[in-house]
């Protein structure tokens, strides 16, 4: 459990206004920046999630804090204007457990952040999408969860990680690492540079549009891998989770995030690039799930850029993984020692992947959107 021994735990979990005493406190999920532990108390049904925000990622957890409370408490507004199912709006958005003092986060002696939130139980989350109706299902959570937030005045959410899908300031960042060379790795790289290089002026086809003033700014998830949807047992979409990224941002950016991890074949880390392909059945289920929600606040502009996305987000994830291999690793959490490279490696498999199929994916977003009109 990291730093902390269960005892350590079950008292940091009591510093929140939980029902019962605690019991149990295990290790939960997958995640590779926070620490996430399943708290379990001797009364009622409820259990709970321990979080230890990454405070050296995510520097002011305040406004991160800020965001998830005014995203939550504006879904479950709209989810109980729209749908009146208000036993179930906690199992739709998170709940966030204030602690004893009223706080949304609780500041340990190390100056460490933890927060709780209810645990949904009866969900489950996929890393690889198996079925069209998961893929479905994940384009309607993501499309209504943009849905839901139009209405939410953009000027009150804080952009908690400046430039995070600012594809210049990510190149930027990988020739920093290519100058500086802390772990002597550039050597071992110079076919996924020369890739990365060949596409730089490409992979602005967004940004170009936004600085057009061709592209509103909306609030958006911005870490849209399949794995932040949580489905319930029959496989439809119950809550969208890890809110930690929510921001001002672009639709393409939450497409393209989605899009990179339901149509690839393979992990995100698969070590044999044969396997890397695409599922173009998942690709269109996963657009029809999005446009049945998002159709209704969409762009021409918005719709168009949408693609570019898809191109743009493994692209942009191998720089972000080559650049933690190059600097020795200190973001992502790695479990060997060319884990970051191997990710690099998989990432650009599928750029080129998708290169090779973008008139036919296209066509099915054109396709998708028009059925909506």
């Amino acid at each position: 459990m990291n730093d902390f021994n269960p005892e350590q735990l079950a008292t940091l979990a009591s510093e929140f206004e939980i029902e019962g005493r605690v019991v149990s406190v295990s290790a939960f999920g997958s995640g590779h920046i926070n620490d996430t532990f399943r708290v379990v108390t001797d009364e009622g049904a409820t259990h709970y999630l321990l979080q230890r925000v990454n405070h050296h990622v995510f520097k002011d957890i305040a406004a991160i804090m800020d965001n998830i409370q005014r995203v939550t408490n504006h879904l479950k507004t709209r989810y109980a204007i729209e749908f009146k199912d208000n036993d179930q709006i906690d199992r739709r958005v998170l709940t966030l457990i204030p602690t004893i003092g009223g706080e949304s986060c609780h500041r340990d002696e190390l100056n460490n952040f933890w927060r709780m939130f209810i645990l949904l139980e009866g969900t489950r989350s996929y890393d690889i999408v198996e079925t069209p109706q998961q893929a479905r299902e994940g384009g309607r959570a993501f499309g209504q969860f943009q849905r839901l937030l139009a209405d939410l005045d953009v000027g009150l959410i804080h952009e908690v990680l400046p430039d995070f899908h600012h594809i210049g300031n990510r190149l930027a960042q990988l020739n920093s690492a290519i100058r500086a060379n802390p772990a002597d790795r550039v050597k071992r790289v110079p076919e996924e540079l020369a890739f990365i290089k060949a596409r730089e002026r490409r992979m602005h086809a967004i940004l170009d549009l936004a600085a057009q003033g061709r592209l509103p700014i909306r609030i958006t998830h911005n870490d849209t891998k399949f794995n932040n949807v949580l489905l319930d047992a029959d496989d439809r979409a119950q809550c969208v989770i890890d809110l930690d990224t929510v921001m001002p941002g672009y639709v393409a950016y939450d497409f393209g995030d989605a899009i990179r991890t339901i149509i690839n074949c393979a992990a995100e880390d698969e070590a044999d690039l044969d396997k890397v392909r695409l599922n173009v059945p998942l690709f269109e289920a996963y657009a029809d799930g999005y446009f049945e929600e998002a159709h209704y606040f969409l762009t021409a502009d918005e719709v168009a850029s949408l693609m570019e996305g898809v191109l743009l987000f493994p692209y942009m994830q191998a720089v972000r993984f080559l650049t933690d291999f190059l600097e020795g690793d200190h973001y992502y959490k790695v479990h060997h020692a060319d884990h970051n490279l191997q990710r690099t490696r998989a990432q650009l498999k599928l750029v080129s992947e998708l290169e090779a199929r973008e008139p036919a994916l296209r066509a099915i977003v054109a396709r998708v959107a028009a059925g909506y009109q």
